[in-house]
């Protein structure tokens, strides 16, 4: 933006310049004309954005990326004003160093209200000093994230809980204080709403003090525990949050059984749970269906979930939009739960199933059934073929985003695709040995407006994280470069970089090419995935 406005800014007294020379060359200057040009008095360039209000120019600076946003501030002493006045993020390198800049930086920045600290783990961080100083010149912040912050202790948190009463999202990773400083945050932030906890260190410790819920158990809505082996301390906390909305347990060590029990009795304001790789069983599922306005659930890892405690939540829970299981290869989640789900979920419009042992029963009763269902994915399942996929390509008329990862598909399941889901605006097919890329090419020439990503690549390790069906992607075309394929009038095809690979040792191999190096490609249709 900052080279835009200053070409444009430029380019008024070069555009006059070149109009002028351009009438009034030497080969065809009269007389006349002479004495016109001498008539003309270019006045004193003018910088025409000092039209622009301050508040349109932070609105402008708002739209830019961090790097541009950085190069803009520095045009002018006014551009770097109204950046620093409209700045409200600030994301910065928490090490030691930082204390000795602290007044310059908020005194600029004086209306930060989201602030980020991070360090790395080979340097030193800021220390509570620092903290207290950052508290006391940022009067407006109501969000702050602590990651590697090791030298802050629980001395410093209090102070800073005092002088920031007004946050309202807190997340902290990898941090060295301990749950005597969560304490503080809670007994003074009494605005607190959304609370992220993440490799504790000293939470670790089977000594330490539990959480008390404090003033802020009455406004947190939103619970995430990562990574802790002493996670049970904050089950106080989670027991008397009245608002909780979300709920997520990932990786901590316990019985959270009793926790989920003590929840779920009349609780009717949880709607999304996350529990992943801990030790909770259908006794922990069940008392998750007792809360009926669960519209969200995540089942992710855990080995003593079963088709019980499904079957239990999908006759209590009648809301349930959204459905992720990764049964981890145990074949204890199947058929019979997700029959149970098809028939007592009707508004379910997101299933993502991963390592479970399902077949053509459950399919069929869920395209049948689930007819609002618009995101799906079938990941790593040996009995899902061509049957189940025609199947879900005939009954599931609304579905918008199919990804297919791992299955015994072939190119009669794709073209089964090309026929039904006339509302497909996406598919992604990964893993699949049985089908080619000719077939993937027709069903683009078949169906114009779909976006396809296709990768041939040999299996690999199957996760949550490769089944996506997430964020629509636009289907502007590109010329033929790198990996990416162009067909017809459609939109790319997306080649996996192990075949993009393979392609370039043929390549190079077919002239006898020994000493060969390769460039990684900065555009890979499949480098990173997001969750639906």
């Amino acid at each position: 933006m900052a080279r835009f406005l200053t070409h444009q800014m430029g380019q008024s007294s070069s555009t006059t310049n070149y109009s002028i020379n351009r009438f009034l060359t030497p080969a065809t200057i009269s007389s006349e004309s002479s004495d016109l040009a001498d008539e003309i008095n270019i006045g004193p360039l003018r910088d025409h954005t000092e039209d622009i209000p301050d508040d349109c120019l932070a609105y402008i600076f708002q739209l830019l990326k961090a790097g541009d946003r950085k190069s803009s501030s520095l045009v002018c002493k006014r551009w770097l004003r109204v950046d620093a006045q409209s700045r409200r993020r600030l994301s910065l390198i928490a090490q030691s160093e930082i204390i000795s800049y602290v007044p310059t930086i908020f005194t600029r920045f004086d209306s930060v209200a989201k602030l980020s600290l991070r360090c790395g783990r080979k340097s030193v961080s800021l220390n509570d000093d620092a903290l207290l100083m950052i508290s006391i010149r940022c009067e407006n912040l109501t969000r702050l994230k602590l990651r590697g912050c090791r030298e802050l202790t629980e001395l410093g948190m209090a102070n800073f809980a005092k002088n920031c009463k007004n946050l309202t999202k807190f997340s902290c990773g990898s941090c060295n204080f301990g749950v005597e400083g969560i304490n503080w945050m809670l007994k003074y932030c009494t605005d607190l709403e959304e609370l992220t906890i993440k490799r504790l260190r000293s939470a670790n410790n089977g000594n330490e003090l539990v959480i008390v819920p404090g003033a802020a158990a009455l406004s947190l809505k939103s619970i995430c525990l990562k990574e802790l082996v002493n996670g049970q301390c904050f089950e106080p906390l989670v027991v008397e949050c009245k608002k909780l909305k979300t709920l997520k347990v990932i990786r901590c060590l316990g019985d959270w059984d009793s926790v989920l029990v003590k929840i779920g009795n009349g609780n009717v304001i949880l709607s999304d749970v996350h529990l992943e790789r801990l030790q909770v069983s259908d006794i922990g599922l069940g008392a998750i269906a007792k809360c009926v306005n669960i519209d969200s659930l995540h089942i992710v890892r855990n080995p003593d979930c079963s088709n019980l405690g499904l079957v239990s939540v999908a006759e209590n829970c009648r809301k349930l939009r959204k459905l992720h299981i990764d049964g981890w290869n145990i074949n204890r989640i199947g058929d019979e739960g997700l029959i149970a789900v098809a028939k007592q979920c009707p508004e379910l419009q997101e299933l993502v199933l991963i390592c479970v042992h399902v077949t053509h029963l459950s399919m069929a009763a869920i395209a049948v059934n689930c007819q609002r269902l618009e995101r799906l994915a079938l990941c790593g399942i040996g009995a899902i073929g061509d049957a189940e996929i025609a199947c879900i390509a005939a009954k599931c008329v609304e579905l918008k985003k199919l990804c297919i990862k791992g299955c015994a598909i072939s190119d009669t399941a794709i073209e089964a695709l090309a026929w039904g889901c006339p509302n497909l605006v996406k598919v992604k097919i990964k893993k699949c040995r049985g089908v080619s890329s000719e077939v993937v090419n027709w069903l683009l020439r078949r169906k114009g407006s779909l976006v396809v990503s296709f990768d041939a690549a040999e299996s690999e390790g199957l996760d949550a994280s490769g089944s996506d069906v997430g964020g629509q992607e636009s289907g502007v075309e590109f010329p033929v470069m790198g990996d990416q394929v162009v067909v017809g009038d459609g939109p790319s095809v997306s080649i996996g970089r192990l075949a993009l690979l393979r392609a370039k040792l043929g390549f190079f191999a077919s002239r006898n090419l020994v000493p060969c190096a390769f460039n990684k490609s900065s555009n890979h249709g499949d480098s990173s995935s997001s969750n639906l």
